[in-house]
């Protein structure tokens, strides 16, 4: 294993911690419409003007500022609307601190990489490690522009890390600047005003255990009535008791429609929120709760019955199932699916692609073990194609769905490193799983590299050199034991049986003795005679 990489150990992934299901608000009246975009406009304001102030305090936030905030917005709300408009500013402020080192990682990366590579000649051909040099002096020099102006950017963005200061945007950056490029955008002005407000309409709600139905500024019932707590100005608009609205639609959660039964029947917290989606006119409803933590299942256990080993490809998934020893079973399958098209299109593919792989493990009582992928774009060099190809994977997005599916169906996952695992499946594994009948590709190889590494097993097969005779000269396995093994020259261990014609290997008195054939270099009194006892065939 000289000159590789140290491999990362093979772990069981953990499932998500919340969920979240939507219904359309169907029915909703004009009135209902009215009121839902003036209680949006009036909350969104307010948290505009909360998530502002939270800014300016930058790093000086504690727990005073936080008490003082939410009553001053309680004071033109109400003491939950006030908790749950403090609560998201604190989240999402904490998300653009979060996405701020990330972006000054990458940052960090992308100067390393450039800098290494414009050290070297122009022209030079990379290694196996390592990238080399720019084909040409014109790309060298827009490189080295490219460096300053990443450097540039690296330091502004580490002096805002250092003074607290992030910037966030209400509504969203692309929609923004989309403003400014409404011909490729493909919106009119009007269009585009109607999207920002409704995205800067604040209409959720936390839940909190023991209230009734969970939740008591947006309250579902079981038989799906809607109802919310109008903020102390709009209280005039009430149609209920205590300063409620009450809306026309009706919302039935078909998916995991149970589980949310279950926890508003027991007064658990559920938390609401209500988005109007301006393009298509319609208005949706989206509950979400925690899910309490559950123990992970011991990577022995997921192994004691063998897995399915998948790899990830721009098109498909290859899959083969394997059992507790790392062989291959049956035939390799594929799960395509296409990524062509709309975002929705290729979400949908991506599901239905991961549900047939599901159902399929789940009918062999079997686990499922994937990459723990993690591109990066500098990292591939001048090699645009396979960038580009890397680029269109929805390695993240299809990670996140295999991991909360598999949870809900009661299916381990586990997650192994990537490390040359197309590599050495196509060259160990491709051409022994090779028939008449059978012909694997590089994926498919790649898949049993993938499941052998979840086992605990090697990946590279103990093949042998054709031997000369019974002797070793023809040289150790390609693929053995380190010599720093214990017991890796030692001799044969004793194997019981019936006796024959001759002594078999480790039965004899020279057993173990390595010195036998050279007596000239041992000493006298190490040099013992026995009689071999006689055959049975004399």
């Amino acid at each position: 294993m000289g000159g590789l990489r140290e491999l990362a150990a093979p772990f069981v992934a953990v499932g998500p911690s919340g969920v979240a299901v939507r219904d359309r608000l169907k029915h909703l009246t004009a009135e209902d419409e009215h009121v839902l975009r003036l209680v949006g406009d009036h909350l969104g304001t307010l948290a505009s003007r909360d998530l502002k102030a939270r800014c300016a305090v930058g790093l000086d936030h504690d727990a005073g500022g936080w008490a003082a905030r939410k009553r001053a917005v309680t004071g033109v709300s109400s003491s939950r609307w006030a908790g749950s408009i403090t609560k998201a500013t604190h989240d999402q402020w904490a998300l653009a601190r979060r996405g701020q080192l990330a972006h000054i990682q990458s940052l960090e990366a992308g100067v390393r990489m450039i800098a290494h590579r414009l050290s070297l000649p122009v022209g030079e051909k990379g290694g196996k490690h390592a990238p080399g040099g720019y084909a040409s002096r014109r790309e060298w020099h827009a490189k080295a522009r490219r460096l300053h102006m990443l450097t540039d950017r690296l330091q502004a963005v580490r002096a805002d890390w250092e003074a607290g200061v992030v910037r966030v945007v209400r509504g969203g950056t692309r929609l923004l600047t989309a403003r400014h490029h409404l011909d490729a955008a493909q919106l009119t002005e009007e269009q585009w005003r109607t999207s920002w407000q409704a995205e800067r309409r604040f209409r959720q709600a936390d839940g909190e255990s023991g209230k009734r139905f969970g939740n008591e500024t947006i309250r579902v019932t079981p038989d799906g009535e809607v109802s919310l707590k109008l903020p102390t100005p709009l209280a005039y608009l009430a149609n209920a008791l205590h300063g409620r609205y009450v809306l026309t639609a009706r919302v039935r959660f078909a998916h995991r429609g149970e589980q949310w039964a279950d926890r508003i029947h027991a007064n658990r917290a559920v938390a609401y929120r209500i988005h109007e989606d301006t393009t298509c006119g319609r208005w949706y409803l989206t509950a979400s709760w925690t899910n309490p933590p559950v123990q992970t299942v011991p990577l022995d256990a997921v192994r004691a019955g063998g897995l399915v080993g998948v790899d990830t490809n721009a098109d498909h998934l290859a899959a083969w199932r394997l059992d507790a020893h790392g062989n291959p079973v049956g035939a390799p399958r594929r799960f395509a699916y296409d990524l062509s098209g709309t975002a929705a299109h290729r979400d949908a593919q991506v599901r239905h692609a991961l549900i047939r792989l599901l159902h399929w493990a789940r009918r062999h009582h079997l686990a499922l073990a994937v990459e723990d992928l993690d591109f990066t774009r500098e990292k591939h060099g001048r090699r645009k194609k396979f960038r580009k190809l890397i680029s269109g994977m929805p390695v993240a997005r299809l990670r996140a769905r295999l991991v909360s599916m598999a949870a809900q169906l009661g299916i381990p996952v586990v997650a192994v490193d990537p490390a040359y695992t197309s590599k050495w499946g196509a060259q160990h594994w491709q051409k022994p799983l090779t028939s008449k009948k059978r012909k694997p590709t590089r994926h498919d190889a790649a898949a049993v590299a993938i499941g052998r590494r979840a086992l605990g097993h090697p990946v590279r097969r103990r093949t042998a050199p054709p031997p000369h005779d019974r002797s070793d000269r023809a040289g150790h396995r390609t693929v053995q034991a380190p010599p720093g093994v214990p017991g890796r020259e030692g001799p044969r261990p004793r194997v019981p049986g019936p006796r024959t014609r001759s002594v078999r290997a480790g039965r004899g008195a020279k057993a173990g003795d390595q010195d036998t054939q050279h007596r000239s270099g041992r000493p006298a009194e190490h040099q013992s005679w026995q009689q071999d006892p006689l055959p049975l065939s004399i």
